[in-house]
């Protein structure tokens, strides 16, 4: 019987999720025997351009040469996952969003910003190709991507986290960084999976596993606004929660298809 065939694609990012994937050791063995892996550059083996079942994309959509090449690993692809924060939501490099135009941070970083070639926003790949699942985390823990692929394995759709990181805490023991410490934590407001573990160590959460799915955002304001936060300060804490919505203004509880609790 032949093997399903995978591929693992980079796009602008920090490698991070993929070298959570090689982490996984003896899993990822296992998972290597059930699949044909047909390009994993960080994993040596390189064709990007391998027809695959599925394909597995780390990283933003930041240059021009990523919106053509991300159009070729869709048509690829008959299941396309995306991985990280990046790929999900636009990741770190979606910051710039937040600056205006690219010209006016590009000149205050690089001596000759004209050699830079990137686009005037940096978004998710979703924003470019249809996308059948998302795995979320800034990196993603390995267990993660290794579940989601044997669930497509075995013809399900793979497990989407759908309960809050304050979930997590509390099966934890965790102590509440807001009561306590008097942080400002994106908890109720995150998705679980990370193993909550900013609070674990005493820090409040700031949504590296982007938003959960209904936000009750008029309450997290209420409570930043009684920690001291000023309102500018509460509103760059929403956007960093899921910075790719910055290109639209909007904040995350106002996407399409979130609702407030």
């Amino acid at each position: 019987m032949e093997k399903p065939t995978l591929a693992v694609h980079k796009f602008s990012s920090c490698d991070g999720c993929q070298l959570a994937l090689l982490n996984k050791g003896e899993a990822l063995v296992a998972l290597s025997q059930r699949v044909q892996i047909k390009h994993f550059a960080e994993a040596g083996v390189v064709d990007q351009d391998a027809l695959v079942d599925i394909s597995l994309v780390e990283g933003s959509v930041v240059t021009a040469a990523d919106q053509v090449r991300i159009q070729k690993v869709r048509k690829s692809s008959k299941l396309l996952v995306t991985m990280g924060a990046c790929a999900t939501s636009g990741g770190i490099q979606a910051l710039k969003n937040l600056s205006g135009e690219a010209s006016d941070w590009t000149a205050q970083i690089y001596p000759h910003p004209e050699f830079i070639d990137t686009l005037a926003q940096s978004s998710a790949i979703k924003a470019y190709v249809p996308v059948d699942f998302e795995l979320w985390g800034c990196p993603i823990s390995s267990g993660q991507v290794v579940a989601a692929l044997n669930q497509l394995l075995f013809g399900v759709s793979p497990f989407d986290e759908n309960e809050k990181l304050c979930v997590e805490c509390k099966r934890q023991g965790n102590v509440c960084t807001v009561i306590t410490q008097q942080e400002a934590c994106l908890g109720p407001m995150t998705r679980a999976g990370c193993g909550a573990l900013c609070p674990a160590f005493g820090r409040g959460c700031y949504g590296c596993y982007g938003p959960a799915k209904t936000l009750n955002e008029s309450a997290i304001r209420r409570c930043f606004s009684g920690l001291g936060l000023m309102e500018p300060e509460t509103e760059r804490a929403l956007h960093l929660i899921h910075p790719d919505s910055a290109q639209q203004g909007i904040r995350p509880s106002l996407r399409k298809g979130d609702a407030d609790e």
